[in-house]
């Protein structure tokens, strides 16, 4: 993608980044909560700032690494089938939250398991920005730079959000399908076994990767649904 910082394309990329994040990103609230209650109130926010500065600097380099990677062959096409996956799965029920986050007592203990769990946690998030950006390094460092403060002030208010207001979560389902539609059609080697296609293919691409995410997420969800009935029955 070209930078013009005029172009509607370009705040569009930006806010995708911006939205993946959110939604993406609302679990670590509650992996800092976790990790940091049984420190002293006075260390708590000392916890919270150095674990969140870890585990952002961390996520920002995975995130570079992955998006200069992104045009090997093949790479978007498995990177946009993961990502598929993570788009159904963020519409399923989950379970509970936070079992294996063990709290810790000491300052730098907690920092470590807010770090060390945001890296686990962070693949899906890493994948589907690098994908958002199409290959800018300059556009990735701008919508995660916008997007982070935004998720560490603002976290817990995001959770209630999307607790509230669940369509959140399937407008972010189907914006990763869109995103993912888009990775997988615009492999380089998946091109080169394709005909000359117009420019608006890869549009459809993504409509049709945002329609599957939410068609099959839904039906999982429903049948999970009725499983769980059925059990409690």
């Amino acid at each position: 993608m070209e930078l013009d910082f005029t172009s509607a394309a370009f705040w569009l990329a930006v806010g995708q980044i911006i939205l993946i994040d959110i939604v993406l990103s609302g679990d670590n609230a509650v992996v800092i909560a976790l990790a940091c209650r049984n420190l002293a109130v006075d260390q708590r926010k000392k916890g919270i700032f150095w674990g969140v500065a870890g585990a952002v600097s961390l996520r920002v380099v995975l995130t570079t690494c992955a998006a200069l990677v992104m045009n090997l062959p093949w790479l978007k096409f498995a990177g946009g089938l993961l990502l598929l996956w993570i788009a159904v799965k963020l519409m399923l029920p989950e379970d509970e939250e936070g079992e294996d986050i063990e709290a810790s007592a000491h300052l730098w203990g907690a920092v470590k398991t807010i770090v060390v769990a945001d890296f686990v946690m962070s693949l899906d998030n890493v994948i589907a920005v690098a994908g958002a950006a199409h290959g800018s390094l300059v556009l990735l460092l701008f919508g995660l730079a916008v997007s982070i403060p935004l998720i560490v002030w603002s976290s817990q208010l995001i959770l209630r959000w999307m607790e509230r207001y669940p369509v959140i979560v399937l407008f972010g389902a189907a914006l990763l399908g869109y995103v993912s539609g888009q990775m997988i059609f615009t492999d380089p080697s998946v091109l080169g076994l394709l005909p000359p296609l117009p420019a608006w293919s890869g549009k459809l691409a993504g409509a049709v990767g945002a329609v599957l995410v939410v068609a099959v997420g839904r039906w999982l969800e429903q049948h999970i649904l009725e499983k769980q009935d059925v059990t409690i029955v």
